[in-house]
């Protein structure tokens, strides 16, 4: 027998004038510091640190003032120096009247007060500035839409209005255990230029996953900062006519875009650059020159249709999760989900990717998942956006680096469980890999199945 446990957690009140400027929207679980980050519809945040159940919200909570339009968690892994992994918060939002992106960063500490504080952040790189009253602005436009996605040791910014993608590495200066104050080393590892919208991103310690339309594309994240020069690299834009041959996948695209790879992470600058010479037309996206490949959606005929100009519906990859370092989960417009495989990212060879889709469960709106790479099988939560969310069970039972494993082993796909909200679903967050919070409209719910 399955038994839910359900507890309602009590938001905090708030005046009938500002409730509806503080209503949480979205939210955000780290399960290494066990924190959770709530964002409220007047662009603040709460950031709530090393959360227990049942939770409170007279618990410490840290209030972030707007605006704030993106946030993320990070892990830093252990060093000789700082031999504890530490999780670091960080929160883009405009500045300058959205001229710059201005991002603060919040330290979790691993004393006995297990709070969130400000540290300061040093960076001797051209277009980042640290003021200790507001933060690091960073000289890339914020406009309409930023993006900001983390990982171990490296987290990605986009900027739609100027049409990149930053990756900046983050390591500790100091030794808090030796009584020197800690204080945060920012480095800006790599710049690609966009010429197509980026609908989603992920990214790992191998790999970074941007969602487009139509496939996503993967870049080799150590490919990418590697090295001390300044790497000036040419690369046809990820675009139309792609196609298969021998295993690999092709574009047939004529636009081009540029890679900008700051491969440093010692934070020196060398004056001279490595030029690549720039390739049009047909190549091979998997090239190890490249480190990235471009990987499309199973095509669905669109029915009806009187014009063979456009025979296929096009789809956008609007949610991508982690199911380990080389295993995620893409969610596409059309509601139906895929696994992307990586199966090569060593850094020099040939990157090599495979997606397949999952069957068909619901018009999914919405993905949450826990990774969890100890397991055979994955727990990964769906939602149709409006009332039901469900537990839904993936094996995870291949090889990572077998590509014929990894496209014949059929992938086993069970629903265990639904829940229904009397309020529409804006979020969910797992907590565990039998525990999620579901934020409503105006309420938070924690579910435990055992």
């Amino acid at each position: 027998m399955v038994v839910v446990q359900a507890s309602k957690i009590n938001l905090p009140a708030t005046s009938s004038s500002l409730s509806s400027s503080k209503t949480p929207t979205s939210l955000l679980f780290d399960p290494h510091s066990f924190s959770l980050a709530l964002f409220h519809s007047d662009s603040s945040v709460s950031l709530f640190p090393s959360i227990s159940f049942p939770f409170s919200f007279h618990q410490k909570c840290l209030t972030i003032s707007p605006p704030s339009s993106s946030f993320t968690f990070l892990l830093l892994q252990k060093t000789q120096q700082n031999p504890n992994s530490r999780v670091i918060f960080i929160v883009a939002g405009p500045y300058k009247g959205g001229s710059k992106v201005l991002l603060r960063f919040f330290l979790h500490k691993n004393d006995g007060r297990k709070v969130f504080e400000q540290p300061k952040v040093v960076s001797k790189q051209k277009g980042i500035d640290f003021d200790d009253k507001v933060g690091v602005s960073i000289d890339v436009s914020h406009g309409l839409k930023v993006m900001i996605v983390g990982s171990v040791n490296f987290f990605a910014l986009y900027s739609l209005s100027s049409s990149k993608i930053l990756i900046f590495g983050v390591k500790l200066v100091g030794n808090d255990e030796g009584g020197e104050e800690l204080a945060i080393k920012l480095m800006k590892c790599a710049v690609i230029d966009c010429l197509k919208p980026v609908f989603s991103m992920s990214i790992s310690f191998e790999c970074l996953v941007l969602g487009e339309e139509n496939g996503v594309s993967v870049w080799n994240l150590r490919e990418l900062v590697k090295g001390k020069k300044v790497r000036r690299v040419k690369n046809t834009c990820l675009s139309n006519g792609v196609t298969r041959e021998n295993g690999g996948i092709f574009n047939g695209g004529s636009s081009s875009s540029e890679i900008v790879c700051y491969g440093y992470l010692d934070g020196k600058i060398e004056k001279k650059s490595v030029s690549v010479k720039q390739m049009s037309g047909k190549y091979r996206q998997e090239s190890a020159e490249r480190g990235a490949c471009f990987v499309v959606f199973e095509q669905k005929e669109v029915k009806g249709l009187a014009s063979t100009k456009m025979p296929f519906m096009s789809m956008k990859a609007i949610s991508i999760q982690p199911l380990s370092s080389k295993k995620f989960l893409i969610l596409n417009s059309s509601g139906d989900l895929s696994v992307l495989h990586v199966l090569n990212t060593v850094v020099g060879s040939n990157i090599t990717c495979h997606m397949r889709p999952l069957p068909h469960v619901l018009k999914v709106q919405k993905l949450a998942v826990l990774p969890d790479i100890s397991s055979r099988r994955q727990t990964i939560w769906i939602s149709d956006g409006y009332h039901s969310v469900h537990m839904m069970d993936i094996s995870s039972a291949v090889n990572e680096n077998d590509k014929r494993e990894s496209e014949e082993k059929p992938i086993q796909v069970s629903v265990s469980l639904a829940i229904f909200s009397s309020e529409k679903i804006q979020g969910m967050m797992p907590t565990a890999a039998n525990s999620i919070l579901i934020l409503g409209q105006g309420s938070l719910d924690a579910y435990t199945i055992s």
